[in-house]
């Protein structure tokens, strides 16, 4: 009894450092770096060395939807992805659609198709992953009949932008498909491995993976991880991923539990395992975001961080460490900044929906949803980091 009792005490004494350093490395938001009762602005102001583009806008002879806008850049072009449909989103004839720019974003081709529907399926953008060859667009299949909703990733690659091959699916490490839906913007470590996370089947339920094959096709291992499951999915959705100045990752999460605050899970041993998540501090729309690091180790969160379910406005959050926040820089206001939405459809939230983050030659790409139906993005050019 007493043997038992001093294993349980060493335990403890073990444990609780442990614990409260990783408690210590949990991100929070600064006091006063936005004012949330400021609904259009959040108290900020307009960055000056930003532009926005519009990559596509609809009309009356085009789709009407559009959502998930993911970009790369492959051999001297940069390339935008996103899911496409006549009205409503997710319905039966979403396809995923992809345009070009010869000039870092400044103007862009018209769309052409990446991946059709099919009587059984409809494609959804998945995100890109490029080595120095090949461009790789990962598609997000989810067959019309499927209870509880899932689906399958699949591939296609290029070497050119411009010719593409037939689709495969991406395979896990023991060589099995993967059986779910991957979120749009893996992450490389300076090694090489890729870090990831997918929406596994039955359902929606999020696990980190990873893998060390460099094309991002195959490899994939589940991290050990345990999230919280609400019976169809989890409760932690849809994350991006930036590393800590000592290199700890942090994957970031919407909170299906409508917090409306951002969660995490950190890992130390380069996305093998996982943090338990955690509700942060950070506000949230309870909306897909964008999270990553610039070229100094800075790390940025691109989303709304409004508290509500209110996707507007648009704001990067800042941070030397990756644990305190405490700049943010206004990409796109709401009020006369946001135009109106042109045309209904179900689930056509008004907006800045989605965004996904990208950085290229002194730049962030910050390329999203405009009310559901502008493929937009927004460029910051970061000469110098305010």
């Amino acid at each position: 009894m007493i043997l038992t009792t001093l294993i349980a005490i060493l335990l403890i004494l073990t444990v609780c450092p442990a614990k409260a350093e990783e408690n210590k490395r949990i991100p929070y938001l600064a006091n006063g770096v936005i004012d949330t009762t400021d609904v259009e602005a959040l108290g900020l102001t307009m960055l000056s060395d930003t532009r926005t583009v519009t990559i596509f806008s609809p009309s009356d002879s085009t789709h009407h939807y559009a959502n998930g806008v993911v970009m790369t850049a492959f051999k001297g072009r940069l390339y935008c992805m996103w899911q496409s449909s006549q009205t409503d989103e997710d319905a039966p004839e979403t396809c995923v659609m992809y345009s070009q720019s010869h000039d870092e974003g400044l103007t862009w081709t018209k769309p052409a198709l990446l991946a059709a529907a099919s009587d059984s399926c409809y494609f959804t953008s998945g995100g890109w992953h490029a080595t120095a060859d090949t461009l790789i667009a990962y598609l997000n299949c989810w067959p019309l009949n499927m209870q509880p909703v899932g689906g399958y990733t699949y591939y296609i690659y290029s070497t050119d932008g411009n010719h593409w091959s037939s689709q495969a699916p991406v395979l896990m490490a023991d060589g099995q498909p993967m059986q779910g839906i991957i979120e749009q913007d893996p992450y490389t470590l300076p090694d090489g491995r890729i870090i990831g996370a997918v929406h596994f089947q039955p359902g929606l339920h999020v696990c980190p993976i990873y893998t060390d094959d460099k094309t991002g096709i195959s490899g994939w291992t589940k991290a050990d991880f345990k999230g919280h499951d609400r019976g169809k999915q989890s409760r932690e959705l849809e994350p991006s991923i930036y590393r800590q100045q000592d290199g700890t990752l942090v994957m970031v999460f919407r909170d299906q539990t409508s917090t409306y605050r951002k969660m995490v899970s950190m890992s130390y041993d380069r996305g093998e395992t996982w943090s338990e998540p955690v509700v942060t501090d950070i506000p949230d729309a309870r909306v897909k975001q964008s999270a990553g690091n610039l070229p100094d180790g800075t790390a940025f969160l691109a989303g709304n961080p409004t508290g509500a379910k209110r996707r507007y406005p648009l704001v990067l959050l800042l941070s030397h460490d990756g644990i305190r926040f405490d700049k943010a820089l206004l990409l796109r206001a709401g009020g006369s900044e946001l135009q109106p939405q042109r045309y209904p459809g179900k689930a056509k939230t008004l907006g800045y929906s989605y965004p996904k983050s990208m950085v290229h030659k002194g730049k962030l790409y910050v390329s999203y949803s405009t009310n559901k139906e502008d493929v937009e993005c927004t460029i910051w050019t970061f000469t110098q980091i305010p």
